[in-house]
């Protein structure tokens, strides 16, 4: 691809003075040029987070001030082995429509070359397909400089783009199923389950804003009592901070990055963030598993926060229900949530901040791992996340997607690997792994994933459209999330498009 030259009335003579400036760099030993107009900029390989489903040659995204790069590398391109990178390496920025990093094993220099220098590619000898080729630069020395057509790698690499989705799961519900559907709905109640010094308790999901790491930082409150951490800033907002060990009258842990805090609402503009130890699942059950605290515990102060009792498995595993209003009634939480909003309040003046519409801006996820790498689904599209039992259940003559199914009370729940149905490699069972549970048309169907780690409240100006890379890489990962300050790239999947239609109906064989 040749740089655009505005054209004129000009000589024949002045048109061959005509020079073009070109970029050269080394792929293999081999030397290559891009014309240097679309060049935006030469940096230094940045990290990068790896799209599944996306072609070989894509490295992965990176983060450029902010702007979401895709990052490829030319020699995957050019069938050459991949090296080390060291540090000569660079990426080309290029604006191809939109801009793309590609890998180089070193910059050499700019060049100007007119039309003199400019020959065709077809008697060149080298080691990569002449077709990536416009044209060879004839040095003084004889010296060849392979001219690269950026436009042709491209659109050789992700041939199989396009904006149609046409195998996207879009089943209706039958009226009769839908009705039926909501009134087992009904019966059900969602909690969000975590630990703390081993045992588990929950808390309604409709009083959960969001779930974010232990801050590194909270601000200390005088005269505060113990289990009153103090204050934290999450985002622009300031949040009080209670630990829910301390609270419950249980040994202190200092604060680390395995810990959570659970951000509770305490009505239309309060919050307290409670720290827990680990967060393990949502869960949906019925409103017969869940009794009041047994009259005999109800008489000492101990079980005070404890609001009823959760009976799951046969009532080998009990899950204490926490009623959030008693837990922060007491007069010194209220007063930290009272300055924590007049210092919030008196930020605001400073900076003249409107936060009225903070809410429809924002975007709550569920985020996951596979990997090293992050990724979301909105909060809306989780039905629950339950735990991976022992073993899943095979079923004869199951689509070969399937790993297996479990019973969800009562309910066959087909389970699929997503690390597989991704084309990631495989990971042997450990106890962080979950299954998070979507409802697609008719099917409710889960998906295993590495861990859940938090669930996110995310401004809705830093969500962008994914680099358009790959069909079905397009079609289930449509946005990212580009959290700059805290150097994140959060991969955002659309739950629906994870399953084709002829999946789907394979699918309801099995459940």
């Amino acid at each position: 691809m040749t740089a655009q030259t505005t054209v004129r009335k000009e000589t024949a003579s002045e048109l061959r003075e005509q020079k073009d400036q070109f970029v050269t760099f080394v792929v293999a030993e081999e030397r290559f040029a891009a014309a240097m107009a679309p060049v935006q900029e030469i940096i230094r390989v940045p990290p990068v987070a790896k799209v599944p489903l996306a072609p070989s040659s894509l490295l992965g995204l990176a983060n450029l001030r902010g702007r979401v790069l895709p990052i490829v590398s030319l020699r995957n391109i050019f069938g050459l082995p991949e090296v080390a990178e060291t540090e000569s390496s660079r990426a080309l920025v290029i604006d191809l429509g939109t801009p793309m990093g590609f890998v180089v094993d070193r910059v050499s220099s700019v060049i100007s070359a007119d039309a003199g220098q400019l020959e065709p590619a077809q008697e060149v000898q080298t080691t990569i397909r002449t077709d990536l080729i416009t044209g060879v630069i004839k040095g003084a020395h004889d010296d060849l400089t392979m001219v690269l057509d950026f436009d042709r790698i491209i659109h050789g690499e992700f041939a199989n783009i396009s904006g149609k989705r046409e195998d996207t799961a879009e089943v209706a519900l039958d009226s009769t199923e839908g009705a039926d559907h909501q009134k087992v709905e009904s019966e059900l109640i969602q909690l969000v389950s975590f630990t703390v010094e081993g045992q588990e308790y929950a808390v309604a999901i409709s009083e959960v804003q969001e779930i974010v790491k232990a801050p590194e930082r909270i601000i200390q409150v005088p005269k505060a009592p113990s289990h009153v951490l103090g204050i934290m800033r999450l985002r622009e907002n300031l949040l009080p901070v209670v630990s829910l060990r301390l609270l419950l009258r249980l040994s202190p842990l200092p604060l680390d990055e395995t810990q959570r805090v659970v951000v509770l609402r305490m009505g239309p503009t309060r919050a307290v963030g409670v720290v827990v130890d680990s967060v393990n699942e949502v869960l949906r059950v019925s409103r017969r598993e869940v009794e009041p605290v047994p009259a005999m515990l109800t008489k000492g102060a101990d079980v005070e926060e404890i609001g009823s009792i959760c009976r799951l498995e046969e009532g080998h595993r009990l899950v204490s229900v926490l009623d959030t209003a008693r837990m922060f009634d007491s007069g010194a939480v209220q007063d930290v949530m009272a300055q924590a909003a007049s210092m919030e309040e008196s930020m605001e003046q400073d900076t003249g901040r409107e936060e009225e519409h903070k809410l429809e801006e924002d975007e709550q996820v569920v985020v996951f791992r596979l990997g090293a790498e992050e990724f979301g689904v909105s909060i809306t599209a989780v039905q629950e996340i339950i735990r991976v039992p022992e073993e899943l259940v095979h079923v004869p003559k199951a689509p070969a997607f399937v790993e297996g199914v479990v019973n969800l009370r009562g309910s066959v729940l087909p389970v699929i690997d997503q690390r597989r149905h991704l084309g990631l490699p495989g990971l042997e069972k450990n106890d962080r792994q979950r299954i998070m549970v979507y409802t697609l048309g008719n099917s409710r169907v889960g998906f295993i994933v590495d861990s859940v780690s938090e669930v996110l409240k995310i401004p809705r100006n830093i969500i962008e459209p994914a680099p358009r890379l790959s069909g079905e890489q397009e079609r289930i990962i449509g946005r990212v999330a580009n959290l700059q300050a805290q150097k994140r790239l959060i991969m955002l999947i659309e739950p629906m498009s994870l399953l084709s239609r002829t999946q789907l109906g394979e699918l309801q064989e099995v459940s």
